[in-house]
């Protein structure tokens, strides 16, 4: 009898033990799998349960391709004998967030168009179902319906406090009163025209730091010097003249104001799932952080100011505010949050459309030299632009609607609607819960309602005066109905005061192509900063 073991100095070698047995293993392992592969028993195993696979499949198919999506699972059955809503079946669970890109306000565009729903088109952004109109007919019925006044409130916009402030504040009566308050007493045409010297003063800075960086430079990066401008013209709008803030102040609310740009713009799985820990970017946490600062920086700016009780008879918006009569008072952290989101409302809208505006004039140099040749006409070289000059120069407020037209700073009106109740939109049941959006960039290039709607005419403004301020749905760039935004006069005559100046200064030209390649982060702005080159006109440049 021999005995066999692997330890005996026979069987040493360098191999190691382990594989020595794993050697050894392989027939056996060989003859079981045969032997069960042989077993009729196995095949029926095998079969039952591909049959189980297949059937459950079909089922989550069935469950998740629905129109809309996996978030209208359920509403087709309820409402079967209602008007169908259609819509992409999109990804199972995701939806349509796969979609939501960059460029998403032109791929919605396409799928409302594919699919023939660009009056009502159904989606879903994970759990959440959304409706989108891309007509200006079911428009009208979202922005000006009593069944869409809310607004859905991202947790990095409840974090950095905007649900107290006008843009999200729910609907209720401390919106209403926020309403009234911004209406009377901070957007109203006076204090617009209170503030036009304000304006007028950061053009200037704007000027002649845009003619020192071309001595420099050789060309101008349009971006920095618009952003830094609107940044400036928004700061002392809010914080006031005679209240100069500190560079060092400056420099930090304006980190500030890029950072919550940042976060708003950042996805997050909790805005589209109802779980709390889904939180892989860290934006809960940032948002935290900022909203401690924001409350640190402007809070202390509100009690200086309160301090010194100079704010009877200001302009700005921090005076108005702490000059309320007794009864419209707004308490201070509420006071915080109102002026941190008009700081961070206000900047990037104004800097990017003018932005979008001078590119398009640096490519149409026939249209820029039209548009000089009306200012040169109605103003006179020795004196600034003024407000009251803007109603003489209609080709220059044609210029501003048909860029806001082809690139609308909100192409799906940045914030969206949310119904309060089940409501009808377009003979369809809309419940409530559901999130409502409008697809302006769609409908400003929709063919069937505007002509060659891909071509740069501001002429057709001439022809037609479209109002932009929320009366004509074919073009509605601030919304409409009662969540409309605030600030639009006043955006308005800062856009259309600064690009007068601009071109009666400065001939602008081509550096370098032009690139119109469009980025959808918080707002709709040039892929690629825009740079140029200026040629003065007059020697009395500022």
């Amino acid at each position: 009898m021999y005995s066999f073991s692997l330890n005996s100095p026979k069987y040493k070698s360098n191999v190691p033990q382990h594989n020595l047995l794993s050697v050894m293993m392989i027939p056996t392992l060989v003859c079981l799998v045969t032997t069960i592969f042989k077993s009729n028993f196995c095949w029926s195993l095998i079969t039952s349960f591909l049959f189980t696979l297949l059937a459950f499949l079909a089922f989550s198919l069935n469950y998740w391709l629905v129109p809309g999506g996996f978030a209208w699972r359920k509403y087709h059955n309820r409402y079967k004998h209602h008007a169908k809503l259609r819509g992409p079946m999109g990804w199972p669970i995701l939806g349509t967030l796969p979609e939501m890109g960059s460029l998403a306000h032109r791929k919605l565009a396409d799928m409302a168009t594919s699919l023939n729903a660009k009056r009502l088109m159904a989606l879903s952004f994970g759990t959440n179902p959304v409706v989108i109109s891309s007509h200006p007919e079911t428009a009208r019925e979202i922005l000006c319906g009593s069944g869409f006044v809310d607004r859905p409130v991202k947790e990095s916009a409840r974090m950095l406090m905007f649900e107290r402030a006008i843009g999200f504040a729910p609907y209720g009566t401390y919106w209403r009163h926020l309403r009234r308050v911004a209406t009377t007493h901070m957007f109203s045409p006076r204090r617009i025209s209170d503030m036009e010297n304000l304006r007028q003063r950061v053009i200037d800075e704007m000027m002649t730091r845009t003619w020192k960086e071309m001595k420099n430079k050789g060309m101008v990066e349009v971006r920095n010097i618009l952003h830094e401008g609107s940044l400036s013209n928004m700061l002392e709008s809010v914080f006031g003249v005679d209240n100069s803030l500190s560079s060092k102040t400056k420099d930090v609310l304006g980190d500030m104001v890029m950072e919550g740009y940042d976060l708003i713009a950042k996805f997050n799985w909790e805005d589209y799932f109802p779980f709390r820990f889904l939180d892989f970017h860290g934006v809960k946490r940032r948002c935290h952080k900022l909203a401690t600062k924001v409350n640190n920086v402007v809070g202390q700016l509100v009690e200086e100011r309160k301090k010194h009780g100079n704010y009877i008879g200001q302009h700005d918006f921090l005076g108005t505010l702490l000059s309320l009569p007794e009864e419209e008072m707004i308490g201070e952290s509420d006071v915080v949050a109102i002026l941190w989101e008009m700081i961070f409302r206000g900047t990037d809208t104004v800097s990017i459309l003018l932005e979008w505006i001078i590119a398009m004039l640096v490519l149409h140099q026939d249209v820029q030299t039209k548009a000089r040749e009306e200012i040169d006409m109605c103003i006179n070289t020795n004196r600034h632009v003024r407000d009251s000059d803007i109603l003489n120069l209609p080709y220059l407020q044609a210029i501003v609607k048909e860029v806001l037209r082809l690139h609308p700073p909100g192409p799906l009106l940045s914030w969206a609607r949310l119904a309060t109740h089940d409501v009808h939109v377009d003979k369809v049941v809309v419940r409530a819960g559901t999130t409502a959006m409008v697809n302006m960039w769609a409908i400003s290039h929709d063919e069937s309602i505007w002509e060659d709607p891909w071509a740069f005419k501001p002429e057709r403004f001439i022809k037609e005066d479209v109002s932009i301020m929320g009366s004509d749905m074919r073009l509605a760039p601030f919304g409409a109905g009662r969540r409309v935004c605030p600030g639009k006069t006043l955006g308005l005559a800062t856009v259309h005061l600064w690009l007068a100046e601009l071109l009666r200064h400065f001939i602008w030209a081509p550096v370098q192509p032009v690139d119109l390649s469009e980025c959808l982060n918080l707002s709709l702005q040039m892929k690629n900063p825009l740079r140029c080159q200026v040629i003065r006109r007059y020697n009395t440049t500022p």
